[in-house]
Order: C-alpha cells, then sequence, then structure tokens
C-alpha cells in the first residue's frame, strides 16, 4: 500500500492461498466501486473527512494568501460601509447606530462570500489532478465535498469573528446576551454551509475557477444589494421589496439583527433555517451525482 492511501476495508483482504472464491461482479470489484455502494460505515466515512479535511488546512497553511479574503473583507467592508454609507442611511452622526444594524447584516454576506471560495477549490482540484488520486481511495465520493465545507466552515468562523471584532471596535452593542450573539453566528454558519452545496456544484460544471468566479458574482450581487443587508428595505419600490422579502439573505440578516438588538426572530429564523434546508436537499444530491460523473 502505497503512502496517504487510505486503509481498505478488511473484506477486500486476501491472501494469496486463500480457498475463497472472489467476490462476485458488482460486490467490491474495486476500491473505489466500493465506496459508492454504501459499504462504508459512519465512522470510517468519518475518518475519512476528518483525513481529507487535514489535507486542505495543510494546503492552506502551504499556501497562506489562501486567507486573504477570509482576513482582511471583513475589515474593508465594515469600514467602507460605516463611513461610506452610514451617515447617508441613519443620518449624519449617528454611525455608531449603522453599526448595530450592518453588522448583523454583513455576517450573511461574510458566509456567500466565502462558501464562493469552495467552488473555485474544487474546480483547481480537478484541474491540478488531485480528484484522480481520490478515485483510486475506497472512500466515499460525499467525504471529498463535505471536508472541503468543513475547512471552509473554519475559515467563515474566522471571518466572522474578525468582523464582530472590527464592529466592537466601532461600538456594537450587545442588546440581547451572548446567547442571542451565539445564535447569530450559528445561523450565518448553517446557512452559508448550506450555500457551499450551490457552489460546489457550480465548480463541478464551469470549465475554468474564472467561469465559476464569474456566475457567483451574477448570483451574489443581486441577492447582496436587494436585500436587507444594507438598508432598510421601506424606501424600495414594491416589486424590488417583494424581492427582498423573500430572499434568504434578507431573512438572515433581519435574524441576526434581532438576536443581537432584540426584536421578534421568530419568522426570519424559520425562513432562513427553511431556505437552509431546501438548498442542502437538493443541491447535495447533485453536486455530489455532478461528482461522481466527472470523476
Amino acid at each position: 500500500m502505497s503512502a496517504g492511501t487510505l486503509p481498505q476495508s478488511p473484506t477486500d483482504t486476501r491472501s494469496p492461498g486463500n480457498s475463497q472464491s472472489p467476490a462476485p461482479a458488482g460486490r467490491g470489484a474495486s476500491a473505489a466501486t466500493g465506496a459508492d455502494d454504501g459499504r462504508i460505515g459512519l465512522r470510517a466515512n468519518l475518518r475519512h473527512i476528518g483525513a481529507l479535511a487535514r489535507r486542505n488546512m495543510l494546503q492552506i497553511k502551504q499556501d497562506p494568501e489562501s486567507m486573504f479574503d477570509a482576513v482582511f473583507m471583513p475589515i474593508i467592508f465594515v469600514l467602507l460601509f460605516v463611513y461610506v454609507f452610514g451617515g447617508a442611511i441613519a443620518g449624519k452622526g449617528n454611525n455608531q447606530e449603522y453599526v448595530n444594524y450592518v453588522v448583523p447584516g454583513l455576517m450573511a454576506m461574510m458566509g456567500m462570500n466565502i462558501a464562493m471560495g469552495v467552488g473555485t477549490g474544487v474546480n483547481d482540484d480537478f484541474k491540478k489532478g488531485v480528484m484522480d488520486r481520490f478515485r483510486t481511495m475506497p472512500i466515499a465520493r460525499s467525504s471529498v465535498l463535505i471536508a472541503k465545507i468543513v475547512v471552509e466552515i473554519g475559515r467563515m468562523m474566522i471571518a466572522t469573528a474578525i468582523l464582530l471584532g472590527m464592529g466592537f471596535l466601532l461600538g456594537l452593542t450587545i442588546h440581547t446576551s451572548v446567547l442571542g450573539l451565539l445564535g447569530a453566528i450559528g445561523l450565518s454558519m448553517v446557512f452559508g454551509a448550506s450555500l457551499m452545496w450551490i457552489f460546489i456544484l457550480l465548480g463541478l460544471t464551469m470549465k475554468t475557477a474564472q467561469a465559476v468566479q464569474g456566475m457567483a458574482m451574477i448570483v451574489l450581487m443581486p441577492l447582496q444589494f436587494g436585500s436587507s443587508i444594507f438598508a432598510p428595505t421601506s424606501t424600495m419600490p414594491g416589486w424590488l421589496k417583494s424581492f427582498t422579502d423573500y430572499n434568504p439573505l434578507s431573512n438572515l440578516a433581519d435574524a441576526s439583527r434581532g438576536l443581537i438588538n432584540g426584536g421578534p426572530v421568530g419568522h426570519s429564523v424559520g425562513m432562513t433555517l427553511a431556505w437552509s434546508i431546501a438548498i442542502t436537499a437538493l443541491m447535495a444530491p447533485l453536486a455530489v451525482a455532478k461528482f461522481r460523473k466527472k470523476t
């Protein structure tokens, strides 16, 4: 067995003098086939996800520049929107009030921007031939994608921590409790993880990483600016306000504000969770199926 190859199941091990007949066709004829026919147990699957997640983290360690978006984007966004739009939206001298409005909204935006990196990463792995190596291993195909999501959730948590740190420096105040803040962070993580399946599918479908980024921006721009992230929707025209009411980013931004600033959160939290479940239920099977077909 070559170094770095995950161990095969004991049922696939035979000594040269074993008198048992070979397994029937379709029943473990190859390790790769065995990974797809449901015979990998939960414990082994979790072990494979952990090993692949570690590989992705080591990749980040070797290329620290890949963390620039998670580190610097929250700082730039908070400073930009607070000092450029804060006075116009909240009134001159009310920047601190706008901080409490926009920072919870930016938590929703962070998840969507970080999620885009999953698609480009998957696409790049195919270009480098990494997926050909994974294909030879007796692992579930979904574990490769889930490991990507696990690491990106970690990047998202770092970006959110920096975002909140900047918010506190500029006067962000928690009007509810620490549990409310943690609830807002958790809700952002859940929704961000569901979005990653969309970008994974894009990464598997588009031919280049540049195409993934271009398509992602087409999706991101209307959702981000046609929402309640940066400004209240009360002054928007009726047709746009109707769109923002169903925009999942608006629901997440409103839920985060309610959990941090106080106010009703039942509807917005419920809608955010419903969107997260629906996106994952639809996109995850499509992404795994596309991954199997592509590899």
